[in-house]
């Protein structure tokens, strides 16, 4: 797994600086120092926000050296309730990670449909994720496309009941594309785990990952030892101590919308026991 992202972050360089209108700045990356006299008072690789934009209004700046947001399609091909609700649930995701996300739905189906829909994207593409409906059928069709337009790989990344997924460049600019599992719940977690750095790297900013932190397990866990997994999960602190709970119900959209931590338990290792402490990737920060 920890190859597979490394190979995914090489795929996803840092966009070209350039200078942005205060307005359009916020939300980018800043590219460089802002000094007022020899004090820097902006640092290089921050994310802009409005007291950001406030202090540069300050110092009488209109402009400000960005790393602009990266602009990510995320493509659903198919047809049914699956690829409906990863258009959806994709799209905002990257969104929260910074991106300027686009959501797009399709039903091609014949090389020359789905060949088409992926070149039209690409114009406006930083990034390209493709979601399908999981019928095999598609996913050869789909690689059989990408093996024509681009420079892919397939690989069976080591999580939770995850098929073959595509990964690589397409198109004359070389865009990165990465396709994800149907399944919109193992979708989301691969959008946290692999989209979400590099999507921050493509800013330029320093903290690509989601914070973690240890907590104790609430009750005992079984583990797949083959596999790592990721598990929906909540966390609480109690008298000072940070709680974790695994959601009973881990393929329901519900638990999805409850979780605000995904909890970690590396292939091979023994299973969970009460009390024990576990890495937990925190996906709302007000919780630390």
């Amino acid at each position: 797994m920890g190859e597979f992202l490394s190979k995914l972050l090489d795929l996803a360089e840092p966009l070209e600086p350039l200078d942005m209108p205060l307005l359009d700045a916020h939300g980018a990356t800043l590219a460089s120092d802002i000094y007022d006299g020899d004090r820097v008072v902006l640092q290089s690789g921050m994310r802009i926000r409005a007291t950001q934009i406030g202090l540069a209004a300050q110092l009488g700046l209109n402009h400000l050296p960005t790393r602009p947001q990266p602009r990510v399609v995320v493509l659903a091909l198919g047809e049914g309730s699956d690829p409906e609700i990863n258009s959806w649930l994709l799209t905002t995701a990257v969104r929260e990670a910074g991106a300027l996300g686009f959501r797009l739905s399709s039903q091609a189906s014949t090389q020359g449909q789905i060949k088409a829909v992926i070149e039209d994207q690409l114009i406006r593409s930083d990034l390209l994720i493709i979601v399908g409906d999981g019928d095999q059928k598609s996913f050869q069709e789909l690689d059989e496309v990408l093996q024509r337009i681009g420079e892919i790989e397939k690989i069976s990344v080591n999580i939770q009941s995850s098929p073959k997924v595509i990964y690589g460049v397409v198109g004359p600019e070389k865009i990165p594309i990465v396709h994800l599992p149907s399944v919109p719940i193992l979708a989301y977690i691969s959008t946290e785990i692999f989209i979400r750095p590099m999507i921050r790297k493509m800013m330029g900013l320093f903290d690509i990952h989601r914070p973690t932190i240890k907590a104790n397990l609430t009750r005992d866990l079984d583990s797949t030892l083959e596999e790592n997994q990721f598990l929906l999960a909540a966390v609480e602190k109690i008298e000072g101590k940070n709680i974790v709970t695994a959601l009973d119900e881990q393929a329901s959209m519900v638990s999805l919308s409850q979780a605000n931590s995904l909890l970690v338990i590396p292939a091979e290792s023994e299973k969970g026991i009460k009390d024990s402490l576990v890495e937990v990737v925190m996906l709302e920060r007000r919780y630390l």
